[in-house]
């Protein structure tokens, strides 16, 4: 009996990969529905046995690393150009592995040609090298594939990535500047209270006068700073092991990322990222014909936030009962209270202020009230990829109005802040040298 190799979802919206016997592909379909699963890709099961086995691909190399998004996104706009233009798509992508400079990529294009080769669609091809092409991507060429438009999913699968990639460029760019401002500030300011502030503080005993607070103070601190100077690194390095090791659990991945989400001034810059991401996926994969169970639970696994997986897990329940998705998107948007946010707040803010800062915001919605508008609109006109779009769109603009107005309040905010360091050791040094010098006279 023939055997089909499926893929589907299970109830509680997990991704079931299996093997299942059955006469046809009908029957086969039907024994999965049998079992509780949503089928969302299923395929005859080839076997090759001993001396049929195919070699395997030649030409690959050592590659380190992996697939950047640019070149990813580059490589995809010239796919859906040579589609565009008529060229089969063995010969596409012969002429892209060409030209691809990145290794891990050469390797993948070199694993997709030998499995077209041996009878494999472009979606399955790729789904051999899940490093370099994730659910998103092989969903919407399988979409693409199903409907016969892949010239037209390529072009709208290029669109998004390119999107994606400025926005995320946008807001590497604009953290740049203060970043660097602060690590240059903090060896500055380091080389100062290691090299100089031990010379004037020599100066100072030898002339046993009595220093003033501010001097003292200055005095302490570049003592601290010489003696634990090890500190300097070990502090930040610690704090990212910290977070590193909360966040590998759920309870502390949840309590982290609702953390950025509640944050004064970045949260809603995170808030807003995440949710022009999430709705420019969804959009794309409903535009592209993939199935919206689907569409949500790729989209639930490219939001990369555990409170916004939360609220798509709930919203695919939802729909599986019935409902719509701006019903529960309005109801599930408002995350509950959670004790390890409360002890991010208080280990990185104050011991009251920060938990006060929590509780004030706790209630707030991580979807406003305009989001679950337009998506309730878009499911009643039928136009839901439309108003996604929009939405994204909208965000996307917010996103760069939040981060402009970021870069133009932490300009002043630094040179204030480095100003008033530097003229608080230069006071506290010349200090007890006015006070010598009107000693002397």
């Amino acid at each position: 009996m023939p055997k089909y190799r499926f893929e589907a979802i299970d109830q509680k919206g997990q991704e079931i990969k299996d093997i299942v016997d059955a006469a046809t592909e009908e029957d086969a379909q039907a024994t999965i529905r049998l079992m509780g699963y949503h089928v969302t890709k299923i395929a005859l099961h080839k076997e090759r046995k001993g001396k049929t086995a195919r070699k395997g691909p030649a030409g690959k190399t050592l590659a380190i690393g992996f697939v950047k998004s640019k070149q990813l996104t580059a490589f995809t706009r010239q796919l859906s150009i040579l589609q565009d233009a008529g060229l089969p798509i063995l010969r596409s992508l012969n002429i892209l592995r060409s030209q691809a400079l990145n290794g891990g990529l050469r390797n993948s294009l070199i694993d997709t040609v030998y499995e077209i080769e041996g009878g494999s669609s472009l979606s399955e091809a790729f789904g051999k090298s899940p490093r370099v092409f994730n659910r998103l991507y092989i969903n919407m060429i399988k979409a693409g594939e199903a409907g016969g438009a892949l010239e037209t999913i390529l072009q709208r699968l290029a669109d998004f990535l390119e999107r994606s990639e400025e926005l995320k460029q946008r807001i590497k760019s604009a953290m740049m500047y203060p970043a660097f401002v602060v690590l240059a500030a903090i060896a500055i300011l380091t080389f100062i209270m290691i090299r100089i502030v031990p010379e004037f503080t020599k100066m100072f005993e030898e002339f046993d006068s009595e220093l003033p607070p501010m001097t003292v103070f200055l005095v302490e601190a570049s003592n601290a700073i010489v003696f634990y100077w090890y500190l300097l690194p070990i502090v930040p390095i610690s704090i990212l092991l910290f977070i590193k090791l909360t966040t590998s659990f759920e309870f502390g991945r949840f309590g982290w990322h609702l953390f950025l989400l509640k944050l004064p001034i970045f949260g809603p810059l995170v808030e807003k990222t995440t949710i022009a991401r999430s709705t420019r996926t969804l959009g794309t994969l409903v535009t592209s014909g993939v199935p919206i169970l689907e569409a949500l639970h790729i989209t639930k696994e490219a939001s990369n936030n555990a409170v916004f997986e939360r609220m798509f897990q709930k919203i695919l329940e939802a729909i599986r009962d019935g409902d719509t998705i701006a019903n529960p998107m309005k109801v599930h948007s408002r995350p509950p209270f959670h004790l390890g946010t409360l002890g991010y707040f208080m280990c990185f803010g104050f011991v009251v202020f920060g938990p006060l800062w929590y509780m004030l915001r706790v209630k707030n919605r991580i979807m406003d009230d305009m989001v679950v508008n337009m998506v309730d609109v878009g499911e009643e006109t039928g136009e839901l990829d439309t108003m996604l779009y929009k939405v994204a769109d909208t965000y996307d603009k917010e996103v760069e109005t939040v981060t402009n107005g970021l870069m133009a309040m932490l300009e002043p905010l630094l040179v204030m802040f480095l100003g008033g360091i530097v003229g608080f050791i230069v006071i506290a040094l010349f200090m007890p040298l006015v006070q010598l010098i009107q000693d002397l006279s």
